[in-house]
Order: structure tokens, then sequence, then C-alpha cells
């Protein structure tokens, strides 16, 4: 497999019914299977051959994790143009300098927040011409001229099926390991952001070792919650995704993203160290209010997980009574826990972004989280 959209229609004819994407909405979550998500994301791509979508257009999208938008990075490859994803908390200005410096023909927004932003500077982008928005509230009396949304492109592209699929096949098929897969901008701490070009080569051998690394499997889920412009997300929710035809799962929002995690219970899940401290700090203030019984039981065999849930972890020789204990503080304690942290089901935990103090890192891999620390850059 030389693509993305390759591993799309590979995924598509063996994990049809599977599930590659949720997303919760209005409290209930929502589910698309391998073959649903390629026929969306095939109607896109057609959508974008109606706008005039040539190969080796940039196109620009922002907004936070939603499926509709993984699609778009999907569509935007399949027709042989580079997919650009910013972060959708950068300012007009911010994002004036990605769209410019990258030259982007098209831009595909989640919502009013990013069109505003995108029309207020596009006076000074030589090459924008047209944008697409996903979500229509705020938007109706704006001027559509330029203005499309996203499921009616998705309709103009079914409408035009049977005549563009044969180009739309063509550009697919043209894909190789050598072709770009995505430009992606380092975030710009010392200086002006730098667009990344990586190609299929890049994204998939990254994917395909990281997973044959961890042994994932088409079994997995895990929680999108982290910048779809970091080269992070791209890799676990995307490039790793569609290696292995795990599945996608979208929180609603930031303030229900805990909530969505303890629903979901990921196999597979990455945080920055604060998160992981966050969520340790809190646990230990609902500790102190927690009646002295309860106090003493999670002191007694939390110390206990802490002498010997590592060495259990890594599969050391350990004591058959310490054995019993640790299988008792996980009935009693740690199951418990780990449930209301949303990790009951996690198999492999990966941190990055600055330094994890030991206590923290200590205390998740004592719980028999197999947490590790992962080191890489947007360029590598």
């Amino acid at each position: 497999m030389t693509s993305v959209p390759a591993l799309l229609q590979r995924n598509a004819a063996e994990f049809g019914d599977k599930a590659a994407y949720r997303e919760k909405e209005l409290g209930i979550w929502q589910n698309w299977t391998w073959s649903e998500a390629a026929d969306e994301i095939d109607a896109l791509a057609l959508g974008l051959l109606t706008l005039g979508v040539a190969e080796g257009d940039f196109i620009a999208i922002i907004g936070r994790n939603r499926p509709y938008l993984y699609w778009a990075m999907v569509a935007v490859q399949s027709v042989g143009a580079v997919p650009v994803p910013l972060y959708s908390d950068a300012s007009a200005d911010e994002m004036a300098y990605v769209l410019d410096h990258c030259g982007a023909r098209f831009v595909i927004a989640a919502d009013q927040e990013q069109v505003d932003k995108v029309t207020d500077v596009q006076g000074g982008l030589s090459q924008f011409e047209q944008m697409i928005y996903l979500d229509p509230r705020g938007l109706r009396k704006y001027d559509h001229a330029n203005l499309h949304q996203f499921s009616k492109v998705q309709d103009a592209g079914r409408a035009a099926l049977s005549e563009l699929m044969p180009e739309l096949n063509r550009r697919r098929e043209a894909l190789n390991y050598d072709s770009t897969c995505v430009m992606l901008y380092t975030s710009g701490t010392t200086g002006k952001p730098k667009g990344v070009v990586l190609s299929n080569r890049n994204i998939i051998e990254t994917s395909r070792h990281s997973s044959e690394f961890d042994s994932l499997s088409a079994g997995e889920d895990i929680l999108a919650y982290l910048p779809m412009a970091w080269v992070g997300d791209f890799i676990f929710s995307l490039g790793q995704a569609y290696w292995t035809g795990f599945c996608v799962n979208c929180p609603e929002s930031v303030d229900t993203m805990m909530t969505d995690l303890r629903e979901i219970g990921p196999t597979y899940y990455f945080a920055p160290p604060r998160v992981f401290e966050t969520q340790l700090t809190t646990v230990m203030i609902r500790m102190e209010d927690a009646s002295p019984m309860k106090k003493r039981m999670f002191d007694y065999f939390m110390a206990h997980a802490k002498k010997v849930g590592p060495a259990i972890l890594d599969g050391e020789t350990v004591s058959g009574l310490d054995k019993l204990k640790y299988k008792l503080g996980d009935l009693l304690v740690y199951g418990p826990l780990k449930n209301t942290l949303g990790f009951s089901r996690v198999r492999i935990g990966y941190t990055a972004g600055e330094a994890i103090g030991p206590e923290i890192f200590d205390f998740y891999r004592s719980l028999g989280i197999n947490l590790k620390q992962l080191y890489g850059q947007t360029e590598a």
C-alpha cells in the first residue's frame, strides 16, 4: 500500500462493517463503518473535482477533531492535492501567514468562527479562491459566491459520480510512496512556523513500524482530541488508524472530553504530561474526602502497587503472595480507579511534549498502565 487512499480502499474491503469513526453529538455516539467512511470520502473527493481542485493544490483544513475533517484529509489526498491542517485556536493573522506561505487555493473550515478568521484576511491571500464549511450555523446570510457547504459539495460529488469517477481513480492510482501526503507546520515558538512536507513513505512507514512495535490491531480504540495540525495526531488518528484499521473516536467538545474518555474506554491512549498530572491530582483530592477506611485501603494497596506493579507490568519475577495481593488490590482499588479515569481498557499509553515527573509516570505504571515517553519532531 503506497498511499493513505489506497489503505482506505483496503480497509473498506477487509473491514467493511467494522467501526472506523465515532463522534459524540448531542450526547449520542454516532458510528461510521469503513465502508461508510469510504463512501463519504469518495463523495467529498468527487465534490472537490467539481470545484476545480487540481493535482498539487494546497487545501487548508481548520477545526477540532471531527470525522468529517479526517475524511477531508483523505479526500484531498485522493484528488492529488495536499492537505494542510491548521491549529483551530490560531488567530486570523497566524492563519494568514500559513495560508499565504503554502499558497492555499481552498480552505475547509469547521464552523463560523473559522470562516470568519479566513474571511478577515482573505484580501491578503493571493492564491485563495474558495472555502467549504462544515457547520452551517450562523452562515445562512453570508455571501456564498465562493462559500460552499460541506454536505452540498458531497451531494454535487455524488451527482457527478459517473462523469468524474474515472478521473478520481486516475488521480488515486497516480499516487505513490513519494507523493506528498501532508504539509504540517511547526509550532513557530522560535520564529515563523515552517512548513514540513511529509510523503506517503514518511507517514506509512512510521505508522507501520510503530504499529508493529506495539502490536496494534484493528480492535483498538483511540480518542482523537489533540490538535489535528500536530504531527502526533496525524500519525495516531490517520496513519496508524488506516494502517491497522482501528477506530477513531472524536469527543463532543473539550468540555466533555473526560466524560467521553470514560465512555469509550480507549485501548490505545496518548496525552501530554499535564493531562496525566491533572487526573492524578483529581484522584488525590477526591481521596482527601473519602472515609477513613477507604483512605487506609487506598494507601495500603497503592503502596503495594508502587512496589510490585511496574515489575509485574514488565514481566519480571514477583512472589506468589505479592501477585495475590496485587490482584486483590486490582479488584478493590486499581480496577475501579482505572475505570474512573477512563483507563480500564488502556493497553498502551504514550506521553510527550514535555518532561513528565517520575512520580506521575510511576503512579500510572504501578496501576498496570503501560505508559511510555515518546520523543519526536514534525520534521522527522
